[in-house]
């Protein structure tokens, strides 16, 4: 995991093992996340500008929300569902054991598997448009970025295995990337680089995707 570069968050480059999962193939979409919303009989996000559409991804989540979408998925389908760890997702975003060690998920071209600032003209667009990653998954680079289970914390030199981050803190991962360009342009989508926002926060750019436990 992490990056050698000036970015001292994605510092320093260490070893990670995780453990078997089954990840999304696509983000939750804003039709998954309606039917969660029906079921709990509770308020839909506030509308993005170009408004909803079913094959999107879901945005305007917080973390709180992502974490109830999981639990009311495992309570329904009777399987454990939840948030990827920071660990996993990179290591999904890199293509797994398949990785080519692309600079973004799947291409070191970023428009060829990310809807980003220079294409997306300022949205979201439905899932799986743009090439896959190694391992089959799309969008985890742009389109909308994805909250993990983790709380945020600075990274360690030792080799860990199936980590889940500090055990408290204040704002959770943020992974991917999106439509949008915080300042760094397509630094933004790289598979390393990582943001914290607090769990409560929505954004017209923040989604997610979910883990099966094996």
């Amino acid at each position: 995991m992490g990056r050698n570069g000036e970015i001292r968050d994605e510092l320093p480059v260490h070893t990670v093992t995780v453990k078997g999962f089954l990840i999304g193939k696509y983000e939750v979409t804003v039709k998954e996340f309606r039917e969660f919303t029906k079921a709990k009989n509770r308020s839909f996000p506030i509308a993005p500008g170009w408004g909803w559409n079913d094959n999107d991804p879901i945005v305007n989540i917080s973390w709180n929300d992502a974490r109830d979408y999981c639990q009311w998925l495992s309570d329904t389908l009777k399987k454990t569902y939840r948030l990827p760890t920071e660990a996993e997702w990179e290591f999904a975003a890199r293509g797994g054991k398949y990785s080519q060690g692309y600079a973004y998920s799947g291409s070191n071209t970023l428009q060829d598997v990310a809807w980003c600032f220079a294409n997306a003209s300022a949205r979201t667009h439905a899932v799986g448009l743009k090439k896959p990653n190694e391992l089959g998954i799309y969008d985890m680079s742009g389109n909308a970025w994805e909250w993990c289970y983790d709380w945020y914390g600075s990274y360690g030199f030792q080799a860990q295995t199936n980590p889940t981050g500090p055990g408290t803190g204040s704002t959770r991962i943020y992974r991917g990337g999106s439509w949008f360009d915080y300042g760094l342009g397509a630094s933004d989508c790289r598979v390393e680089t990582r943001y914290g926002y607090t769990p409560n926060s929505i954004a017209t750019d923040s989604g997610f995707r979910i883990v099966k436990e094996m």
